[in-house]
């Protein structure tokens, strides 16, 4: 578990507390999202959003969500009987179709149906309610053992914001709802609001990039639980809901892409290299968050990175401006906010030179083992100017397909490190057909998706999940430096340490320092850069361009390095074995660099300087390294960077003051 987040992690079921500040349920329709009042108030208040939304109604050329969504608004504004009448009938194909069962998204069915309900109550006959109230309760009854791991987007998104809402909206008439949403409680405050302080304390969320997925219909999900019954969520898992959207504006890259939207990173499964309603979702769940913390000068600062993208990019997502954009909340000083953020819970660290479109943007992970949509990435770093320019390799073409077990979310296709035992093997993964030894790191996966139920089962399977340590992180101004142990991560009878520690040299430029001791001397060592674009010789760098970005790198160690690169059909090749995608999922890293030492030795060191910089710079500074028995020294202009050889830390002297950096006392 990283030391940085051991103190905010360690989470007691006995100390969550029971939700509080219950008020009784609404009995008259609408009260999902506000009275008939209330929605005409809004309409009113935001008459740009609202004209959009009434054309996707009117139109009706939308996907079932949109269309009920904005078309239920409409008929609940307007007292629309027509419009009404047609988003019952809309719900009712789902009431009258199979009970969906799984991993499918039958919460979003039930969500559906709930919000038509309830925003078009008077269309519907007491006949219509009873179907309904029937699909509703077989509905959760077939899926009681459904999406049951907390750490997973499926408790949040396939699942209980469905049946939460489907729940509030037939509470009065419905005799199951009560119990159902006292079960959904339960079930939260003991398993799932343990799972967020655990895996996303500050904010960011171990399984990475599928938060961006399931985030946004919980937290419509807390809104109404808000609103209806004066339940708080977000109360019992404060770690990660004070946090979230400070983490998210840190992952979307800097600029603005496709319909002015912002791209976020690939962590993990999914990537968002194609431009999708994921986009939307993400500034939609700031917004609630934004919304909810509106007097914290953090989410203020946050409200004005969202204001820079004022409508979804999706335009039948209107209503989404509608409902969550409030231009009522103080708009804080964003090009004064700080410039790196810390989520200690999935071992996140982010950083930027600035909050301009044009930053460069720097993300790293080193944190532990939860759930299925991780990868065997400990110690992995990207790195964005302009473009991506050290990226995140693979596609995800399938779910436990060849080339996902052998490459995509193996440490090959990560910027971090193998280490090549010729005898290892690895266990089955997803249950997919594994077949190549990469040399990286390794898990002994418990079933199909590798994870944990909740966070009782990681405490009894820590040995297994407690995989690395976020060991520093301190942001100077100046320069951020960050240090993690990611040993654990690989197996045992081939690794005994590896560490890595990176120096970030505000705009543009990366140190990165790496300590790797084997068991075995003749186990090559492998550090692994994945180039988006195959790199061209500018000795003593190595030159990256990918669009309007470039990115120098210069090897300082390993001495006489062996420099290798595969790309085109070389790629997705190793030890033999070719691994190619069924399918590309955008662009993605189209060069794999591998570095290693040119002799066999225990104990190896790599010193890479990394500078990104617009297309057209021609040059970056040189680095000079000097090595003694307890230290490596790095000079780089006016600034000198002092590495430990045998332990973690070191030191920054610029013309102004040397600062030592060091890792944190452990607390645990």
């Amino acid at each position: 578990m990283g030391t940085l987040g051991c103190a905010l992690q360690i989470v007691s079921l006995a100390l969550v507390p029971e939700v509080q500040g219950r008020h009784p349920v609404p009995r008259e329709h609408p009260y999902l999202l506000g009275t008939r009042q209330e929605l005409q108030a809004l309409a009113r208040q935001r008459p740009e959003a609202y004209r959009r939304v009434v054309r996707v109604a009117v139109e009706g050329q939308a996907d079932a969500h949109s269309q009920i969504l904005s078309m239920g608004l409409v008929a609940a504004i307007e007292r629309d009987a027509a419009l009404a009448r047609q988003v019952k009938e809309r719900a009712l194909k789902f009431v009258d179709g199979p009970i969906r069962q799984g991993h499918v998204p039958f919460g979003s069915d039930l969500a559906l149906c709930a919000l038509a309900y309830d925003l078009a109550h008077d269309a519907w006959s007491v006949e219509e309610r009873q179907r309904l109230h029937e699909y509703l309760g077989r509905t959760v009854t077939a899926n009681v053992q459904s999406e049951t791991h907390v750490f997973h987007n499926g408790w949040y998104g396939y699942k209980h914001w469905g049946i939460g809402l489907a729940g509030y909206a037939t509470y009065h008439e419905n005799v199951q709802a009560p119990a159902i949403l006292k079960a959904l409680e339960e079930d939260y405050r003991t398993r799932a609001a343990p799972a967020l302080e655990l895996a996303g304390a500050g904010g960011g969320w171990a399984e990475g990039y599928y938060i961006h997925y399931w985030l946004y219909e919980w937290l419509f999900f807390c809104e109404v639980a808000r609103r209806c019954e004066g339940v708080d969520y977000y109360a019992l898992a404060p770690s990660f809901y004070t946090h979230r959207a400070v983490a998210s504006m840190f992952e979307m890259y800097p600029g603005l892409g496709e319909y002015h939207t912002r791209r976020p990173l690939p962590m993990g499964d999914g990537g968002g290299r194609l431009f999708g309603g994921d986009r939307d979702k993400a500034l939609a769940a700031r917004r609630i968050l934004v919304n909810y913390f509106r007097d914290d000068p953090a989410h203020q600062a946050v409200h004005a990175f969202n204001e820079s993208t004022p409508r979804s990019g999706v335009g039948v997502y209107a209503y989404k401006d509608l409902l969550w954009r409030d231009p009522s909340v103080p708009l804080g000083n964003l090009k004064s906010f700080r410039l790196s953020h810390l989520s200690p819970g999935p071992g996140y660290v982010y950083a930027r030179s600035s909050w301009d479109e044009a930053a460069t943007h720097f993300f790293f992970k080193c944190g532990d083992r939860f759930t299925a949509h991780q990868h065997l990435d400990v110690g992995h770093f990207l790195i964005y100017k302009h473009a991506e320019l050290a990226g995140d390799g693979g596609h995800y073409d399938a779910f436990g397909s060849r080339h996902d077990v052998n490459y995509h979310l193996r440490t090959i296709a990560h910027n971090t490190v193998l280490i090549h035992d010729p005898a290892e093997r690895w266990p089955s993964i997803r249950a997919g057909n594994v077949s190549g030894n990469d040399g990286g790191q390794h898990h002994n996966w418990p079933h199909h998706n590798g994870a944990v139920a909740d966070p009782a089962d990681w405490q009894r399977g820590r040995s297994r999940y407690d995989i690395a340590d976020l060991l520093a992180f301190e942001d100077q101004g100046n320069f951020v430096y960050v240090a993690g142990d990611a040993s654990r991560a690989y197996a045992t009878n081939k690794l005994e340490a590896f560490t890595r520690q990176v120096v970030y040299l505000r705009p543009d430029t990366f140190v990165i320092f790496d300590r790797v001791q084997s068991t075995q001397p003749h186990f090559q060592k492998t550090w692994l850069l994945q180039a988006m674009q195959p790199p061209t010789h500018q000795a003593p760098h190595l030159v990256i361009t990918h669009g309007r970005g470039r990115l120098f790198v210069q090897t300082l160690l390993p001495e006489q390095p062996q420099v290798t690169f595969h790309s085109g059909n070389d790629l997705y090749r190793y030890g033999g074995h070719w691994f190619p995608p069924q399918q590309a999922k955008g662009a993605a890293p189209e060069c794999r660099i591998e570095i290693s030492p040119s002799k066999p030795a225990r104990t190896d060191y790599f010193l890479h300087v990394l500078t990104a910089a617009d297309s057209d710079t021609a040059t970056v500074p040189h680095a000079a390294v000097s090595l003694s028995e307890e230290q490596v020294e790095v000079t780089l202009s006016e600034t000198k960077l002092t590495f430990a050889r045998h332990h973690v830390g070191g030191s920054l002297q610029d013309q102004s003051r040397r600062v030592p950096f060091a890792p944190a006392a452990r607390t645990e």
